[in-house]
């Protein structure tokens, strides 16, 4: 039996396709009958997750080798179903993760419109809604990604799906993916803009790879309520500034991060943690896909104690902090604890 954690937790930034237990994954493949390049289940959990002895040259390089695959598994409402409702549940039961939100690309599960996406969504949130029954405790919410790799013309359609399902658990948008030359981020303000006026929290990845054009832009204009990693942010203290100035807080994915060379080594995420200390920019601890990388919310907390990146204290007001920003209000009862 597994020891039980006790202090909650809130994680607000896991991709699903990093997220479903690689044993669970094998299953739905094989009842679907897709066709998998391997035919012994250590060569499939190999091939999906990301270990500390693996390290990928880029967030494309990663996007390539990994996403391909474990979202065309999840590319039914069958699997979508009960992949949510095991990400859910395997996170109360492994990490006290009270409060989650769980994002997804409904356009890149529909296999290239051979699904239709109100049911990819609608089974989605049926899967959610299973997961808080079984375990009364959480609270949980989903986030639609629009894709760099998609024209503002499919993303349009995403976000109108979005927006339709926005009072039965879908609770943001997020601009997600590896840096497209042909992508632009102005071009997609309006939609933004529209989900916003529609009730739905915003978060865009941007500064994760070193843009720092890119980001600069999302903070000034976009304004979002977080942003997905943001790491170039420590590179210009007058966007630091503005970051604290809004009220934006950042979602931080250490593992991830260091095994997708977004940065070299522990001593330059070091730096850069310290930096968004010192300088009051709020954060969040999270996976960006636990089971991908291998990891979880507690195992990020140790690594980060460890490695001297963060104190015991300043991962405490972390916490908080992800209750605070979360797009899915907590459950009143949720009281997070002193260590």
């Amino acid at each position: 039996m597994s020891q039980r954690t006790t202090t909650p937790r809130a994680e607000l930034h896991t991709h699903l396709g990093g997220a479903v237990d690689p044993v669970i994954m094998w299953t739905i493949a094989h009842r679907q009958g897709i066709r998998l390049p391997v035919k012994d289940y250590w060569d499939f959990e190999d091939m999906i997750t990301i270990g500390p002895d693996k390290k990928n040259k880029d967030v494309d390089d990663m996007d390539k080798k990994y996403y391909h695959l474990t979202e065309l598994i999840q590319s039914s409402p069958e699997a979508i179903e009960e992949a949510v409702h095991s990400v859910i549940g395997g996170g109360y039961r492994k990490c006290n993760l009270v409060l989650q939100e769980l994002r997804f690309s409904p356009m890149k599960r529909n296999r290239t419109g051979e699904r239709d996406l109100d049911f990819i969504i609608l089974a989605a949130l049926w899967g959610m809604r299973r997961a808080i029954v079984e375990y009364p405790q959480v609270t949980a919410g989903l986030l639609v990604c629009l894709d760099r790799s998609f024209t503002p013309a499919q993303n349009a359609i995403t976000l109108e799906k979005a927006i339709r399902y926005s009072g039965d658990g879908i609770v943001g948008i997020d601009i997600a993916g590896p840096d497209r030359s042909n992508f632009s981020m102005e071009a997609h303000a309006p939609l933004l803009a529209k989900a916003r006026k529609a009730g739905l929290g915003i978060t865009v990845h941007a500064g994760e790879t070193g843009n720092l054009d890119e980001l600069r832009y999302v903070v000034r204009h976009i304004r979002p309520e977080r942003i997905g990693h943001g790491l170039a942010a420590a590179k210009d203290p007058k966007i630091m500034k503005e970051i604290v100035k809004q009220g934006i807080v950042l979602e931080l994915c250490p593992t991830s991060n260091l095994r997708n060379s977004t940065v070299k080594d522990v001593a330059e995420l070091r730096t850069i943690t310290r930096t968004f200390i010192d300088n009051g920019v709020r954060m969040t601890i999270n996976t960006d896909g636990p089971e991908m990388y291998r990891t979880s919310v507690v195992k990020e907390e140790e690594f980060l104690l460890t490695e001297n990146i963060m104190n015991a204290k300043e991962i405490a007001q972390c916490t908080k902090w992800a209750f605070q920003a979360a797009f899915v209000r907590p459950r009143k009862e949720t009281v997070v604890k002193k260590r």
